[in-house]
This record gives C-alpha cells, sequence and structure tokens, in this order.
C-alpha cells in the first residue's frame, strides 16, 4: 500500500520533472538559435526544438527507466547533429541531464558502457557530417568533457547515497543486535534465578519434609527429640526464607527504599552449616577434604556450594541410603567434587532431573563439568571438576539480606 508520504515525494518529483522539462527547452531554444560567422547551420530553430522535446519528455521516466531515457536522448542529439546545428553545451542539455540520471541510478559498469557509447556517436557524428577542421575542438573535445561531467556527478551522487544506505543499515543491524543481546541477557539472568529459587526451595523444603516426618514418627515415644528436631525445622525455614529473600533481592532496583541490607552468597565457608541442617534431617554426611585448599574466584565459590547441597537435596529425597560423602580435592588449578551415598538412587529425581541439569548448568557456566550416576558399587555419586578460577566473566555475586536480629 502506497503510503501519503510516498504519493506526496511522487508528486514533489513529477513537479521537478515538469520544470526541469520547460528549463530544458528554453536552454535548446537559445542554443539552436546561436550563430557563429563562417560556420553554417541550419536557419529554422523549430528542428532543433522538436527533437528537444522528444528528448526532454523521455526525462519524465528518466528516474524509473534511466537506460532508455539515455538512449533517447542520444538519438535525438545525434539527428540536431547530423542536422548541422552548432554543438554547445545549451544544446547538449538534454542529454546532458540523461547521462547525470543514467550514472545516479544505475551500476558504473553500465554508466561507462553507455556513457563511451553516447560520447563516441556524437562525437564521429559531428566529424562526418562537418569534415573540415574549423572548430575541431568545439566539435571533438568540447563535447566530450562537457559530457563527462554529468557522469561525474552522477556517479558521486552514487556513491553518496550508497554510502548513506550502508550508514544507515550498519545502524539498523546494531540496533537488532542491541535488542537480540538484551533479549539474551534477560533470559540468563532468567535461568540464573531459577537455577538459585531451584536450589534454594528444593534443598530446604527437601530438609523441613524430613525433619517434620521423622518429628511426627518421634512425637509419641521420644518428645524430646522430637521437640529437637522442630527446632532444626524452624532453623531450616528461617534459612530458606534468608535465601528466597536474597534471590528475589536483586529484582530490586537499587534505588529501591525497601531494599534490605545485604551479605555475600553463600560460599564453601558455609559447608559446616549445611552439613549440620542435612543431620537435622537424619542425613549422616561426611565431609572430608584433600590438598591443599586455596581461594577460589566468587562464582566457582557459589557453584560448588549449590553443586554440593543439591546433590545432598537428591540424597535426602531419593537415596535410600542414611549416609553421604562429600570429598574435596584440590589437585593442580582445579577443584574436585565428589558426592556419593551407599543406598540405591532413585534412577529419576522426582522434580524431572531439573536438578541434575541445573548442577550441569551451573559447573559449564564456569569453565567446569559435571557427571552423574549410579556407582558400579551401588549408590549414586555425583562428580565435578571445576577451575579454581572462573573461565568465564566473572559477574558479582547474588547479595543476601542479614537475618533479622
Amino acid at each position: 500500500m502506497t503510503t501519503s508520504l510516498e504519493r506526496y515525494t511522487g508528486r514533489r518529483h513529477t513537479a521537478t520533472d515538469v520544470v526541469l522539462v520547460l528549463g530544458l527547452l528554453g536552454c535548446v531554444t537559445l542554443g539552436a538559435s546561436i550563430a557563429i560567422p563562417g560556420i553554417s547551420q541550419p536557419q529554422e530553430e523549430w528542428p532543433a526544438v522538436v527533437l528537444a522535446t522528444l528528448s526532454c519528455l523521455a526525462q519524465l521516466r528518466a528516474r524509473t527507466y534511466p537506460r532508455t531515457a539515455a538512449v533517447v536522448a542520444t538519438v535525438c542529439m545525434v539527428i540536431t547533429v547530423g542536422l548541422g546545428y552548432l554543438l554547445t553545451p545549451l544544446l547538449l542539455a538534454p542529454l546532458m541531464i540523461a547521462l547525470y540520471r543514467l550514472a545516479a541510478g544505475t551500476d558504473p559498469r553500465t554508466t561507462r558502457v553507455y556513457g563511451a557509447a553516447t560520447m563516441a556517436v556524437v562525437v564521429a557524428t559531428a566529424l562526418f557530417d562537418q569534415p573540415t577542421t574549423d572548430m575541431l575542438l568545439l566539435r571533438t573535445v568540447g563535447p566530450v568533457l562537457w559530457l563527462m561531467l554529468p557522469l561525474v556527478g552522477g556517479s558521486r551522487d552514487r556513491l553518496r547515497r550508497d554510502y548513506l544506505d550502508s550508514v544507515q543499515a550498519r545502524a539498523a543491524y546494531a540496533e537488532r543486535t542491541r535488542e537480540e543481546e538484551a533479549r539474551l541477557r534477560v533470559a540468563e539472568e532468567r535461568m540464573r534465578i531459577a537455577r538459585e529459587l531451584h536450589d534454594v526451595v528444593a534443598h530446604h523444603l527437601a530438609v523441613a519434609n524430613a525433619q517434620a516426618g521423622t518429628a511426627r514418627h518421634l512425637v509419641p515415644t521420644r518428645p524430646d527429640q522430637a521437640l529437637t528436631l522442630l527446632d532444626g525445622l524452624t532453623a531450616t525455614t528461617s534459612s530458606a526464607l534468608i535465601e528466597l529473600r536474597a534471590t528475589v533481592g536483586v529484582l530490586r532496583q537499587s534505588g529501591d527504599p525497601d531494599a534490605e541490607s545485604l551479605e555475600p552468597a553463600p560460599g564453601l565457608d558455609r559447608l559446616p552449616e549445611l552439613v549440620s541442617t542435612c543431620a537435622g534431617a537424619g542425613l549422616d554426611v561426611t565431609l572430608s577434604t584433600e590438598g591443599e585448599p586455596r581461594p577460589l574466584s566468587p562464582g566457582v565459590d557459589l557453584t560448588a556450594y549449590r553443586i554440593i547441597q543439591e546433590a545432598l537435596t537428591n540424597v535426602t529425597k531419593h537415596g535410600a541410603g542414611q549416609g553421604a560423602d562429600v570429598r574435596l580435592t584440590y589437585a593442580g588449578t582445579r577443584l574436585l567434587i565428589s558426592v556419593t551415598n551407599d543406598g540405591t538412587a532413585a534412577t529419576v529425581p522426582a522434580d524431572g532431573g531439573y536438578g541434575l541439569m541445573g548442577m550441569r548448568e551451573r559447573a559449564h557456566s564456569v569453565g567446569g563439568d559435571l557427571r552423574a550416576g549410579p556407582r558400579p558399587g551401588g549408590g549414586f555419586e555425583v562428580a565435578t571438576a571445576l577451575p579454581l578460577h572462573s573461565l568465564a566473566p566473572e559477574e558479582p555475586a547474588p547479595e543476601e539480606p542479614e537475618a533479622a536480629a
């Protein structure tokens, strides 16, 4: 559908072309009347005006058909020269405009071919019709120079227009890639928050469920132990709320007046607290370290903690055995983590495998690797190798609000 802007532009071009045609007719009429003493030429002006009219009418369609307009103008000019009219810029004006639009609207090869052919035909006609050496430069070099001017000007206009088009195309491409990058960053952030929420909710709810179930069975016979488990259940739920607030807090704007004070995200230094929480849910966890512990980058530290947390959560929910072994090995430039249990693990976790998927994504995000599966001797094992320093660009670790006093 043609827009109002396109219709307005088309009308403006038509009006410009009509004014141009009238101006060209005036130039040709004046040029046909110019006479030089000693040079014979037609006494009547109307043949040149008629031919110029045909050439100028072709210019009304030169924007759409530049080659056709150039050919018509060339033929009319050759006939005009053949009639004996003196070649002047005024008489060549319609052909010069046609060559300008040809150079501005077509490719360089077409411009060279049509331009060279036009100049050769016009000059050859002038020399053939008037073989004497009188005004030789006016018949040869003059027309060549005059016809080269519009070819050069049209070529420069085409180059300028192509340059502007390329600049606009690059700007449009940059805008598209900027939007795509923004969407990608949003998707990555949503995935990161989803992993955080899964790890926090799955772990704490699994532990809380185990503590509540154990306490329920102990209430009739061992009320003291049941109360101890309920106290642990309170601590577990409080820890879950703290981590949930920290995860959701990263969505708040920095200028949010309701934002709470934050503390660093969890790392391997909180493993004893994690082991204690699992012990409250009835899971006996053995923690061992081999090699000299070394500092980790924030991303690797958080990743290692979350992988161990998710692995122990799976043992709590799916492992038939009552114990788990966590082994940390500092070897060279990598940290090796192994979480095993001696029971019979569920083949497919109840969450559809999202926990294992999240652990793999976490390991890959820092340049590590992870494998999980049944052990040859029974039980289940999660093993990962993480670099001591993240191979991916470090992002500021999400912070957690301090627990209310």
